[in-house]
C-alpha cells in the first residue's frame, strides 16, 4: 500500500455504483493517491468522493467541452495530474445486421471519439511532468464474441490510438497502456451473471479457472500507474488466459441454458 502517495489520479466512468471505475478509484485511494472521479451523474460521484476522501467533476466523455473542463478543473484544484484512467463503456450486444446508425454513432462517440479527445487533452496536460494513461479495453478487441461487433471494433480502434500516443509522447515521460478484461463481475454484466450456465460456459474458457473481477483490473491499473512500471504502448490481457482460448459461441450459451433448464428449448 502507499505506492501512489503524492499522485493525483483521475478516473472517468465512475458514476455507476460498484462499477469498475469505482473499484479502481477505491484502490487508487488505498494506495495513497488523491483521486478525482468523473462521470455523468452527480450523486454517486459525490458519495464516492466523500467515501475515499477525494474529489469529483461531472464529465460526459462524448462532449469535448466536458473533457477539457474536467482535466482543467483537476489541475486547477490539485496542481497536477499524474494518472488518468478511462473506464467508461457501453456493453451493446446486438446481431451485426441489426446495429442501427444511432447505435453506431453512440458507440463511436463513447468508445472512440471521446477517448481520442481525452487522450489529446491529456498529452497536452502531462507534457511537462509526464504521467500514466490507462484505457480500459476488452479481450474482445482481440478475440471474437457473437453479437458484439460495434463494441469490439471501437475498443480495438482506441487500443491502436493508445499505441500511437505511447510512441509519440514517450519522450515527454508519458506512458499509455490499455487493460483488457474478459467477462467480469460488474454492474454492466450483472444481468448476464445471474445465469449459472452462462458463467460456467465462460469459465471453461479461462485457463485460470474463473471469470474476472473488477479487483483484478484495479490491481493491474495500480501497477501501470506506479513509477515501477517500465511499460508503454502495451495491452495487458488481465483475463485469466482467456485469449489463449476463445469466448463461447452464442449457440453454445443457448444450448447450456436449455440443458440447465434456464430457458425452454425449441
Amino acid at each position: 500500500m502507499g505506492g501512489m502517495t503524492g499522485k493525483v489520479a483521475s478516473v472517468v466512468g465512475a458514476a455507476g455504483r460498484g462499477n469498475m471505475g469505482q473499484v479502481i478509484a477505491r484502490r487508487f485511494a488505498e494506495e495513497g493517491a488523491r483521486v478525482v472521479v468523473s462521470g455523468r451523474h452527480e450523486e454517486p460521484l459525490r458519495e464516492l468522493a466523500e467515501e475515499i476522501g477525494g474529489d469529483w467533476v461531472l464529465c460526459d466523455l462524448t462532449k469535448k467541452s466536458d473533457i477539457d473542463n474536467m482535466i482543467d478543473t483537476i489541475v486547477d484544484r490539485h496542481g497536477q495530474l499524474d494518472v488518468a484512467v478511462n473506464a467508461s463503456g457501453w456493453g451493446l450486444l446486438k446481431p451485426f445486421v441489426e446495429n442501427t446508425e444511432e447505435d453506431l454513432e453512440r458507440m463511436m462517440a463513447l468508445q472512440f471519439k471521446g477517448p481520442f479527445q481525452w487522450l489529446q487533452k491529456l498529452v497536452q496536460t502531462m507534457d511537462q511532468r509526464g504521467g500514466s494513461i490507462i484505457q480500459i479495453s476488452s479481450a474482445t478487441a482481440k478475440i471474437m464474441l457473437d453479437n458484439h461487433a460495434a463494441y469490439m471494433g471501437t475498443k480495438a480502434g482506441i487500443d491502436h490510438v493508445v499505441r500511437c500516443v505511447a510512441n509519440e509522447f514517450g519522450e515527454k515521460g508519458i506512458r499509455a497502456n490499455s487493460i483488457s478484461p474478459g467477462l467480469t463481475y460488474s454492474p454492466m454484466t450483472e444481468e448476464h451473471m445471474q445465469s449459472a450456465s452462462l458463467v460456467e460456459t465462460f469459465r471453461k474458457c479461462y485457463p485460470l479457472g474463473r471469470v474476472g473481477t473488477s479487483d483484478d483490473i484495479a490491481a493491474a491499473a495500480v501497477f501501470l500507474a506506479s513509477d515501477e512500471c517500465f511499460m508503454t504502448g502495451e495491452n495487458l490481457q488481465v483475463n485469466g488466459g482467456l485469449c489463449l482460448r476463445r469466448n463461447p459461441r452464442a449457440h453454445e450459451l443457448y444450448e447450456a441454458a436449455v440443458e440447465a433448464g434456464e430457458i425452454p428449448g425449441e
